[in-house]
Parts: C-alpha cells; sequence; structure tokens
C-alpha cells in the first residue's frame, strides 16, 4: 500500500508540474512560448539540485564514515542525471519553439551532452563498485567538475539565468512555486533510490 501510495504521489507531483506549467504567465518578447523556457530552467535547476546534495552526502558520509550518507549520495546522483537527462528533450523543445530550430551547437547544450554521457557511464560504473565510499567521492568529483565547466563556458544564445535578472516579480513568483513542485518531485524520486540501496545492503541504514 505504502508504495503505492509513493508513485500516486509522484504521479500528482507530474500532474502539478505539468497544470502550472500550462498556466504560466506569458512573456512580452516570447508570448506563451516562455511556459517551455519554464519548464526547461526548472528541470536545470532540480538536477543540479540533486548534484549538489549528493556532493554534500558524499563529503559527510566520507568524513563521518557513515553508510547510509553514501547511500544518500548515491540516491540524489541518480536523481540528478535523471533530471540532467531528461533536460535534454526539453532544451531542444524550448530551441525549436523559441528559436524556431535545433542549435545544438550551442556550447552549453553541447556541455549538458557530454555530462550527460558521462554522468551516465559513471552511475552504471558506480553499481559495480563494491565499496560505497567511492560513489560518495565519485559524486563529489562530479559535481565540481561540472560547476566549474558551467562557470567556464560561453553563453551564445544562451542567456545567464533570465528569470532570476528579470524585474517581473509575478514570473519570479510562478517560478519559484514550480521549482518548488520539480524539487518535490526529485525528493521523491531521491527517497525511491534510497530505499532500493536499503534492499541491497541493510547496512546502508545506519
Amino acid at each position: 500500500m505504502m508504495k503505492i501510495s509513493s508513485y500516486l504521489w509522484f504521479f500528482l507531483t507530474l500532474a502539478a508540474i505539468a497544470a502550472l506549467t500550462a498556466f504560466g504567465p506569458a512573456e512580452k518578447t516570447l508570448g506563451t512560448n516562455v511556459r517551455v523556457v519554464y519548464l526547461h530552467g526548472v528541470w536545470v535547476w532540480a538536477a543540479l539540485a540533486g548534484f549538489l546534495a549528493a556532493a554534500l552526502a558524499g563529503l559527510a558520509g566520507l568524513i563521518s564514515q557513515r553508510e547510509a550518507l553514501h547511500s544518500w549520495s548515491l540516491a540524489f546522483g541518480r536523481t540528478g542525471l535523471f533530471f540532467w537527462i531528461t533536460y535534454l528533450p526539453i532544451s531542444m523543445w524550448a530551441m525549436e519553439t523559441n528559436w524556431n530550430g535545433l542549435f545544438l551547437a550551442e556550447p552549453r547544450f553541447r556541455l549538458a551532452l557530454v555530462f550527460a554521457v558521462a554522468g551516465l557511464l559513471l552511475q552504471l560504473g558506480l553499481t559495480l563498485v563494491e565499496q560505497p565510499a567511492w560513489a560518495s567521492l565519485a559524486n563529489l568529483i562530479y559535481f565540481i567538475v561540472l560547476i566549474l565547466a558551467l562557470r567556464s563556458t560561453q553563453n551564445i544564445m544562451h542567456p545567464p539565468s533570465p528569470i532570476l535578472s528579470s524585474n517581473a516579480w509575478r514570473i519570479q513568483l510562478f517560478f519559484g512555486g514550480l521549482l518548488l513542485l520539480t524539487l518535490l518531485a526529485a525528493w521523491q524520486i531521491a527517497r525511491w533510490w534510497f530505499r532500493l540501496e536499503q534492499a541491497k545492503n541493510p547496512a546502508s541504514s545506519r
């Protein structure tokens, strides 16, 4: 019953995200097409939040040597990767609706693709590692490298944080609400991954 309930809450959260996005405020330049940009933005932030949580949990696990923290690092890392990979088609959708075509040579998109592949290979590799501390260390390094790469990547058609730099408080308020819902979905996914780790290794609950 608990599993059915958790799945139900997750799909209700996704439905709420979809409904809120569909009725998001229009923007003067992009019109209603900006709604895809909203979704694109919160998906990226959820991915980065997942990677950050994986890095922090991993660092705490390495310091305290608690198995549960290593499992949380794995769970958050996989959750961040889920949002990072699924953000790619949303990004292409945003390009198509707002740029009238796909600009796949855009540096930010290429970086996202590279880290999606690297992250997928990393997480697949971590499933074969018996020492959970290695997963924590790998997630910490992955996050640091990702942030450094993002800071050094040139923006061409991708403006830096357009929502945060906007003076439209209604749009910012809406974006914040949409982000909270997306982070809730990310938390639900992370809990599923953590429970899987607990089932595989009962010591991970300590």
